[in-house]
């Protein structure tokens, strides 16, 4: 009998969990990380993770693996995450997710560079309905915006577009949880020297902090990317992208819900709007069916 939960449906539904969490690190990194720095944040999110994984499936990638996993490890995390600290530094909140979400058009076009997957106006549409919900959900009336942060924003958004496709692309013949292990674990190498750059080694930390590190470590990372990568897998690029908006959705949910933050009419039309964008993106146009042709017989005599 087959596993329901390796029905596309059912794995998109699972996926659709990461950027969920995802956005429920916000909460976290503001309620238990506010004295540490995003630099090593994003290092104790990685690397233990990774580490972790890879003690559990205890194989390691070789060969030509061995190069793909640090491509793909700075794509997915350290160059990424490196452009969201950027990101956050120069911009308001609202304006670095907005140019996050520009991603969803990049995975559109690299997918169709890297993969030969073809462009379907259903896609670009919904990445379009969705990029301008998360503008209603996340953008203030005076947001101002600063090149380099623009900038920033920008490559993250292109970083994590290309991540998402070619770990389609550069699938190896391993379980997920060995491809999430060695992504992880490349990406939290990668980002050491960034870490100790900005401070120096690790900081010391308290166990309010340990405890929104290992939420973000074996949830917001271990937990989340299994799933996500599994996604990838399946679901076309364009239809996966998508769902990443559900990340300041979950971010702005639990800000009203948790901290009793007001959800204005605005954001709650930007939520509706994301929400249509990824129906739209996993249900496309059913193609006009053929008529059968008609074959004329020569009559008989």
């Amino acid at each position: 009998m087959q596993n329901p939960f390796q029905h596309p449906r059912w794995i998109t539904v699972l996926a659709a969990l990461a950027p969920i969490i995802w956005g429920s690190s916000y909460l976290v990194t503001t309620e238990f990380l506010q004295d540490v720095h995003p630099a090593s944040i994003a290092l104790l999110r990685a690397l233990p993770a990774g580490v972790v994984l890879l003690a559990i499936v205890r194989k390691v990638p070789t060969g030509v693996w061995l190069w793909r996993m640090l491509i793909l490890g700075a794509l997915n995390f350290s160059f990424f995450w490196t452009c969201l600290f950027f990101t956050a530094q120069l911009l308001p909140g609202g304006v670095a997710a907005t140019l996050g979400a520009v991603q969803a058009l990049f995975v559109i076009l690299a997918a169709r560079l890297i993969i030969n997957e073809p462009i379907k106006a259903y896609a670009l549409v919904a990445s379009f309905v969705g990029i301008t919900g998360v503008a209603l959900i996340v953008l203030s009336p005076n947001a101002e915006a600063n090149t380099l942060g623009v900038a920033a924003g920008v490559l993250g958004a292109l970083s994590m577009a290309l991540g998402t496709v070619l770990t389609r692309k550069w699938k190896p013949p391993v379980s997920n949880l060995t491809f999430t292990a060695w992504q992880l674990t490349a990406g939290g190498l990668l980002l050491a020297p960034l870490s100790i750059w900005i401070e120096g080694g690790l900081p010391s930390l308290s166990h309010t902090n340990l405890v929104g590190i290992g939420y973000l470590c074996f949830v917001g990372a271990a937990l989340s990317y299994v799933l996500w990568f599994q996604g990838i897998e399946v679901i076309p690029p364009a239809a996966i992208s998508v769902l990443g908006f559900l990340s300041p959705v979950s971010a702005v949910a639990l800000g009203w819900v948790v901290l009793g933050q007001n959800l204005t009419f605005v954001q709650i039309t930007g939520v509706a709007l994301v929400l249509v964008s990824i129906v739209a993106a996993q249900r496309p146009p059913v193609p006009k069916r053929k008529r059968p042709r008609v074959v004329a017989r020569p009559l008989k005599s």
